[in-house]
């Protein structure tokens, strides 16, 4: 078992208490992201986005697309908007989506890049605390069409503690475009 601080203790326990009453907008307009406490990768500032010298580590990158894959109507398949050898995460056609006007292409609310990092659109005022934090860098787009705004990178997550913010965040992006609340096929 990962062992935690107790400020990210904590923050998981708030993590869990704004899921249960359903508020994710209060949770993006009232709670800041604990902040990242190792360094802030390096990213080009042009398309395509990607982090520079970063090395992923194979099994939070795995354990990430292994819980992403258990959300009910999520695929994950090759990407149609990230570079070659990402995992898109893919919305059921059954699914109505909440927020269609911010999914790039498809029906890809999110990919994975083969570093780790991951591009999601998420709720402008949570990317803007995620980017605050440290966690995420806003995607050269962001700023080009009306619906983006919350375009981000999440950066690639180097320890346990990290892939609980970048996984927290990628639920995050599934609830704001499907209006959804997380549901895995496991219950």
């Amino acid at each position: 078992m990962n062992l935690l601080s107790k400020s990210f203790k904590a923050w998981c326990l708030v993590i869990l208490a704004t899921t249960a009453l359903g508020s994710s907008a209060a949770f993006a307009e009232g709670f800041n992201l604990p902040n990242r406490t190792t360094p802030i990768p390096q990213t080009t500032n042009s398309v395509p986005h990607i982090q520079i010298g970063v090395e992923p580590i194979p099994q939070l990158s795995s354990e990430l697309l292994r819980r992403v894959s258990e959300f009910v109507g999520v695929d994950l398949r090759g990407t149609i908007v990230g570079r070659s050898g990402s995992t898109g995460f893919w919305l059921s056609e059954m699914m109505k989506l909440a927020r269609p006007d911010v999914i790039v292409r498809g029906r890809e609310f999110a990919h994975m890049h083969p570093d780790g990092s991951l591009h999601a659109s998420l709720d402008p005022a949570l990317a803007a605390a995620a980017v605050k934090a440290g966690w995420a860098t806003p995607h050269p787009w962001a700023k080009q069409r009306a619906g983006w705004e919350g375009f981000v990178m999440i950066y690639t997550p180097g320890s346990n503690e990290e892939l609980e913010v970048a996984y927290y965040l990628v639920k995050e992006s599934y609830r704001f475009v499907t209006g959804r609340e997380i549901a895995s096929s496991n219950g």
